[in-house]
């Protein structure tokens, strides 16, 4: 099957308020232009070197999602273009890209991501670090930075009832900081959690984005 038949098949499975996350990492121009030609506007890299490269050479509507775990480092190259930096998993991290923004005086989207796994090799804030961000004010000291929700990943597990009880937990966190500490914010709207293998149980369980790949694309070339 096609790129483009791929996605109208996801497509029909996916309700209209749901965003989709192309996530095209390590897939050449000519995979993405397929999906961009189809529609899609919204595409996922997960390295850094990688996502500049494509984003000087592809289409400037194109609304770049960075995936991965970012290194601070590597901010600055970001925070020109990007659209929404989903794993951010550290107040260290949400720091520098304040200040790489700030020299620019961009105000840069940004999803906090929770360890909601079982595997030990995800990152992400524990929900009493989340809970302590919010209660510290901490967030009102870095003013170019727009938190828009919360991003997880679940465990890789054929065990669907796990998985489901991982973005629960997800939603349920979500809802305490959207009544408790950012009630009158409209910024605050996205749950990004939900891949190829798991997205329809995460709309389900609340999803308003998911990240698919392997489904649109096929497998990766390394």
């Amino acid at each position: 099957m096609s790129i483009a038949q791929n996605l109208s098949l996801i497509r029909e499975h996916i309700p209209a308020q749901v965003k989709l996350v192309c996530v095209s990492k390590f897939h050449p121009d000519n995979a993405i232009m397929e999906a961009y030609q189809s529609g899609e506007r919204i595409f996922g890299e997960s390295r850094v070197q990688e996502l500049t490269e494509k984003q000087e050479r592809l289409p400037k509507d194109i609304h770049w999602h960075f995936i991965g775990h970012l290194q601070t480092n590597k901010v600055k190259y970001l925070v020109p273009f990007v659209e929404l930096i989903h794993g951010v998993d550290s107040l260290k991290l949400l720091t520098e890209i304040n200040k790489q923004a700030e020299k620019i005086n961009q105000v840069v989207n940004c999803l906090l991501q929770v360890h909601i796994a079982t595997e030990e090799t995800k990152f992400g804030f524990s929900a009493e670090e989340l809970l302590g961000l919010y209660q510290s004010d901490k967030l009102s000291e870095l003013p170019f930075i727009r938190v828009c929700g919360l991003m997880g990943m679940a465990t890789f597990t054929e065990n669907h009832q796990q998985v489901r009880k991982e973005f629960q937990t997800l939603k349920s966190l979500y809802d305490t900081i959207k009544t408790d500490y950012v009630s009158g914010n409209d910024d605050f709207r996205e749950i990004s959690m939900g891949m190829s293998d798991d997205y329809q149980l995460a709309i389900e369980e609340g999803s308003t984005m998911i990240r698919i790949g392997s489904s649109i694309f096929g497998q990766r070339i390394y």
